[in-house]
């Protein structure tokens, strides 16, 4: 078991559009974790952030968090810190299952908004755990159909992706500044335009849209 004292803060962000200095998403976790420490006098050791990382994925999956699971293995942390559970994982299994990998290490998950969160085992705790875990998944999932039904509403080219004609536009005029294919995704992304699983398009999806 690790210094309750002693812990690291972890952030993550889903899309790309809320990533970025002027952008406040990392700016209100980090803040939020930040008073939660000052307030129990926790010293926090480092902080990692996985930025455009969708909620869904399992957290050894995530490039930031699988760099906190190599730095907390026996050095004393005892808490990796969070804004909320949702930006933990929103999948109500992924949020469960990386829980339990913590615990097992010795551990503990503190959600700062909800301390308790993850601690209490009475039966109403877990029940509320998995009510609000499935409730995360669940807006998640209409987020995501939405976004689908929006971009079906304005049209559509063909291709092995689909993509609106407002964002291939958008791609082709970025494309004629000689801006790299990431910058092409980075603007799209700025702009609100992402692809069906709430991410950056990827270079390919770039290439296909300025064909």
């Amino acid at each position: 078991m690790g210094d309750p004292k002693k812990a690291v803060a972890y952030l993550r962000t889903s899309s790309a559009a809320n990533v970025g200095e002027d952008k406040d998403s990392a700016k209100r976790q980090r803040a939020a974790i930040a008073a939660y420490t000052k307030r129990r006098k926790i010293e926090v050791i480092a902080e990692y952030y996985d930025a455009a990382v969708s909620g869904a994925d399992p957290v050894d999956q995530r490039p930031g968090f699988a760099d906190l699971l190599n730095r907390i293995k026996g050095n004393g942390i005892g808490a990796v810190l969070v804004e909320s559970p949702d930006r933990f994982a929103r999948d109500l299994t992924v949020q469960l299952v990386g829980h339990d990998k913590l615990k097992a290490m010795g551990i503990e998950l503190v959600p700062v908004n909800a301390p308790e969160f993850f601690t209490d085992e009475t039966p109403t705790a877990v029940m509320v755990r998995q009510i609000l875990g499935a409730v995360s998944q669940f807006q998640k999932a209409e987020l995501v159909a939405k976004l689908k039904a929006a971009r079906e509403r304005t049209g559509h080219l063909g291709g092995p992706e689909r993509y609106s004609k407002d964002v291939v536009r958008l791609a082709k005029r970025l494309e004629r500044k000689k801006l790299s294919l990431r910058k092409i995704s980075e603007q799209l992304a700025t702009a609100g335009h992402l692809n069906a699983n709430g991410k950056s398009y990827a270079a390919q999806s770039i290439k296909n849209m300025i064909a």
